[in-house]
């Protein structure tokens, strides 16, 4: 009988998703949803535009209460989420705002920290899986296609965020064009204050992971933009902790004169430790430019000098809960664009 059941599912009408829509509209799913969710007005979208969505959705018999009847249908109302870290606000703000949108989809919400090790991330999974909960959300993991095999193996849902993998779907920011015109703009910076392009140094983050990696690509593109060279004696991609960060800082200023006009600065638990460098060894000196991929409030009271890309967290768990209620396992990556690049003062 539980064969029969099966084999009959595929003969089921497939009901329209966002995607199907966003394709329709030749808009992103992201825009979609937040049209369909009422959140236009704060995205900026326009009302023609948002009603043209509303149009293709009606017309296409779609109802954001096929989301909640979705996930309904799951087994236990147990999600969990694989976090590397709480120390900064890029990563509390994905776990704050997860749990939040969990709870108001009748959810329960699992989240356990482990802090970038890969060992614990697989242990992790598997007591995650042991209390059976409906799907597993790996946030910034270190090797996140074993998860989703340990995932695939017990017939559980799962998805990536934030660093992408390749057995299931993913979403992240657009680390490429958030770098590349951070970069520009800290660039532009030194370039007006000396009179001429200058390379930056480029601190934080790990050689073998793809958001360092894309970062880096859109630092060499921009340098290049400029017309100079960067220097790889400059890049010095020692890991995101703020005490790596320092020793970076430490060692860049034991081979150079001076140090750089500017600094790209790969996470604002590196920025950390790069400020605690600059105040401890240079209180009364003008700091670099900066620019830190990724933001935090805090900054706004340490240094105009500091461009900051905010992750568009919110959007990127909008489609992740999307992705969850459509039972979507197509593999892709979503790409969010970065929400703003704004000098500290400025926010």
């Amino acid at each position: 009988m539980q064969e029969d059941e099966v084999s009959a599912k595929p003969e089921t009408p497939r009901q329209t998703t966002i995607y199907d829509i966003a394709r329709q509209v030749g808009l992103s799913a992201s825009t979609v949803s937040a049209v369909l969710n009422g959140n236009w007005k704060s995205r900026r979208i326009s009302e023609k535009t948002a009603e043209r969505i509303r149009l293709v959705a009606d017309r296409q018999g779609f109802a954001l209460n096929q989301q909640a009847r979705a996930l309904r249908r799951q087994r236990s109302n147990l999600i969990g989420m694989i976090m590397p870290k709480y120390d900064n606000r890029y990563f509390s703000s994905i776990a704050e705002q997860f749990e939040h949108r969990a709870r108001i989809r009748g959810l329960f919400p699992i989240i356990t920290c482990t802090s970038r090790d890969p060992e614990l991330e697989l242990q992790a999974a598997r007591t995650l899986l042991s209390y059976k909960v409906d799907c597993v959300i790996a946030t910034g993991a270190t090797n996140p296609d074993l998860i989703s095999d340990i995932c695939r193996a017990s017939g559980v849902l799962n998805y990536n965020l934030d660093l992408p993998g390749s057995r299931a779907p993913s979403v992240i920011s657009d680390n490429y064009g958030g770098a590349l015109v951070l970069t520009s703009r800290v660039l532009a910076a030194c370039a007006a204050e000396a009179g001429r392009p200058e390379p930056l140094a480029f601190i934080g983050g790990r050689s073998t992971d793809h958001n360092t990696l894309e970062r880096l690509r859109a630092f060499r593109d921009a340098h290049a933009q400029a017309g100079i060279a960067p220097r790889e004696d400059m890049i010095l991609t020692t890991g995101y902790a703020a005490e790596r960060a320092e020793q970076a800082v430490t060692q860049l200023a034991a081979a150079m004169p001076t140090l750089p006009a500017g600094i790209f600065v790969n996470s604002t638990s590196a920025l950390e430790g790069v400020m605690r460098w600059l105040r401890s060894h240079h209180p009364e000196a003008t700091i670099p430019h900066i620019g830190s991929f990724d933001w935090d409030p805090f900054a706004a009271l340490i240094d105009s000098r500091i461009l900051m890309a905010r992750q568009d967290v919110e959007t990127m768990l909008d489609i992740l809960f999307d992705m969850m209620a459509e039972r979507a396992q197509d593999r892709h990556c979503t790409e969010v664009p970065v929400r703003q690049i704004t000098a500290a003062s400025e926010d």
